[in-house]
């Protein structure tokens, strides 16, 4: 290992942080709107699964089409009904009824089809949009990457429940339009014929009906329908985060603290919902208005020509329902609009996250800010590193350069905070704000050890494997390597290597790092990072385990504060703070913050 001289830096204090993301202003089917949603949808239309996309939609159409058919033909039917009850025409009336039944013996079978094949095309399309997402997102680890942007919030909750609803209500409302156009064609020809009179009418109160909804209610709708959908995550996270660190809540009796924490999630929801209430009470009000006057306007319309006689009660009854007809057609934003407002809300959070995390999405680097370099080498080596943290000018590391060389075992340490677990995450590509390059192994032959283990739900055999999904090592060198990591009655004690067990409360914390290192020795590679790997583990556990690794041969990078840990390791790279950092030899070092000896340096 080389050992370059003693170098130090002063830290920069400027800091920054992101800001929250704006809720989205845009009014349903603003150009804005619509250009977030052809964003998300455009690549399942245009696509791999463009042929059964469209040939679903197509089967759809052709649904509608019937059932807008069967529609008119039952609206003409209730017509001559009611005209031969005017007329006491027995006959007439009996044979419009065999008629009816006749019709919705189609109508029902294909009213419950056509709905049957909108929810399994919702659902289809919602697979595939999932899988593409969850490829992004777990691709490039940018869940880790998200994990600290304020810009996004519950990136899972948007993969869970946003993409459900963005296809569900896509095809809703996109067969809901399309729908409505048949209807208005279809009903417009049957009206046109009763009293053009009533046509212009229709269109005039319809287009009145709809302005007024996108301009005095649109927006703020939208706007409050964002936050309540970051504001219900932000309570289920809170709830959940109780959940998964139960015992330690217990152990602190901190139920007083985390009430408070989940109350204040909770009084957020509640005032927004309360918000929204207030704004969905004047939309009521609106829309009841203007659906409850149909049922007045077309008789008032109608009514000289059915008293003067020119004009059959079973007609107007027919414009009465064509009226309704249309206005329903043309009145479809309206009746909608509160789930537009849902819908258009979170077309926006969906759109935010696909700009991070799809792999055709055009990102830029914020402020094109300077990232370290990796490259590929077969040893490890940091090249005039210069290390920040995300979103912050502070410096941990300035001009660091260091080359491991087969059978080292380099020691990190420092005071609290200086920055060691920081190098190890730029060492392992998951913080890249800074300059200068890493010489990095291949994946394969580096394996990274935290201090709390994941455990994943599973097999002991899986947990052994992690992150493999499987291993050529057959089950007796598996039970051979739990003896080695001094777990060896684990798999008689879980019952057996496929037994799945709940291994968080199953195993203690020191059994969980032993387990770790089990992983180590199935996967053989030759580069391992601890970062305070055996901080559960009692010196003599914690000295077999090393000493199991040198034995092997395997190249170390340990952060760890016992001074016992320091006969394992060749070399001490001691972080100093502000930048600074003293690379020696572990003979020259003492954990008291004394340097015995360093040729051709400085002591700290």
């Amino acid at each position: 290992m080389s050992t370059p001289p003693l170098a130090t830096a002063d830290a920069s204090n400027a800091q920054g942080a992101a800001a929250p993301a704006a809720p989205p202003r845009a009014a349903p089917l603003s150009l804005a709107a619509w250009k977030q949603f052809l964003s998300v949808a455009k690549p399942y239309w245009l696509g791999d699964q463009k042929g059964k996309a469209w040939s679903l939609l197509l089967l759809l159409v052709v649904l509608m089409l019937v059932e807008t058919k069967l529609a008119v033909m039952l609206n003409d039917q209730a017509g001559e009904m009611t005209s031969a009850l005017a007329g006491r025409n027995a006959d007439r009336f009996w044979t419009s009824v065999r008629t009816c039944l006749f019709i919705l013996a189609f109508a029902v079978p294909a009213y419950a089809f056509y709905y049957y094949m909108r929810d399994l095309f919702a659902n289809q399309w919602r697979r595939w949009l999932t899988g593409r997402f969850l490829d992004g997102y777990l691709g490039g680890r940018k869940y880790y990457a998200l994990g600290g942007d304020k810009e996004i919030d519950n990136p899972d909750q948007r993969i869970s429940e946003d993409i459900n609803t963005f296809t569900g209500r896509s095809i809703h409302f996109l067969l809901i339009f399309l729908g409505s156009l048949m209807q208005l064609v279809a009903f417009s020809a049957v009206l046109w014929s009763i009293s053009h009179l009533l046509v212009g009418v229709l269109v005039t109160y319809a287009l009145v009906g709809t302005v007024v909804a996108l301009y005095v209610f649109g927006k703020p709708l939208i706007h409050l329908n964002f936050w309540q959908l970051r504001r219900e995550a932000d309570f289920r996270f809170s709830l959940m985060r109780l959940r998964e660190n139960a015992e330690s809540i217990a152990f602190y009796r901190g139920e007083a603290q985390e009430r408070a924490h989940i109350d204040g999630a909770f009084d957020k929801v509640f005032r927004n919902f309360a918000g929204l209430i207030r704004r969905q009470r004047s939309l009521n009000l609106f829309q009841r208005t203007f659906s409850q006057l149909t049922l007045v306007l077309p008789f008032v319309i109608l009514a000289k020509g059915v008293l003067s006689g020119e004009l059959e009660v079973g007609r107007a009854v027919q414009a009465a329902g064509a009226f309704t007809a249309v206005l329903s057609a043309v009145g479809v934003i309206v009746d909608n609009f509160e789930s537009l407002s849902r819908f258009v809300a979170g077309i926006g959070r969906l759109h935010a996250l696909s700009l991070l995390v799809l792999p055709d999405a055009k990102t830029q680097d914020p402020a094109n800010e300077p990232r370290i370099a990796l490259r590929p080498a077969q040893q490890l080596a940091l090249e005039n590193l210069t290390l920040h943290p995300p979103h912050s000018g502070r410096v941990l590391v300035k001009d660091l350069s260091l080359a491991l060389t087969p059978g080292d075992a380099l020691l990190i340490t420092g005071e609290s905070g200086c920055g060691k677990s920081s190098l190890l995450r730029a060492i392992a590509g998951l913080w890249c704000r800074g300059s200068g390059t890493i010489h990095h192994p291949p994946a394969h032959d580096c394996f990274f050890l935290p201090q709390q283990p994941y455990l994943q739900p599973g097999t002991l055999r899986s947990q052994l494997v992690y992150p493999s999904s499987a291993s050529p090592l057959d089950d007796e060198a598996l039970l051979r390597i739990l003896q080695q990591v001094q777990l060896p009655r684990l798999a008689e004690r879980a019952s057996g290597l496929d037994a799945v067990q709940d291994w968080d409360k199953l195993l203690s914390v020191g059994e969980q790092q032993r387990l770790a290192f089990g992983r180590v020795l199935v996967h053989a590679p030759r580069i391992v990072f601890l970062d305070e790997a055996t901080s559960a583990l009692d010196s003599s556990n914690e000295a077999a385990l090393y000493a199991l690794l040198r034995a092997k041969g395997t190249t170390l990078v340990s952060i760890a504060h016992r001074p016992a840990v320091l006969r394992h390791h060749t070399h001490v790279l001691r972080l100093t703070g502000e930048g600074g950092w003293e690379l020696m030899e572990a003979g020259a070092f003492q954990f008291d913050g004394t340097v015995v000896s360093f040729p051709g340096g400085k002591a700290a």
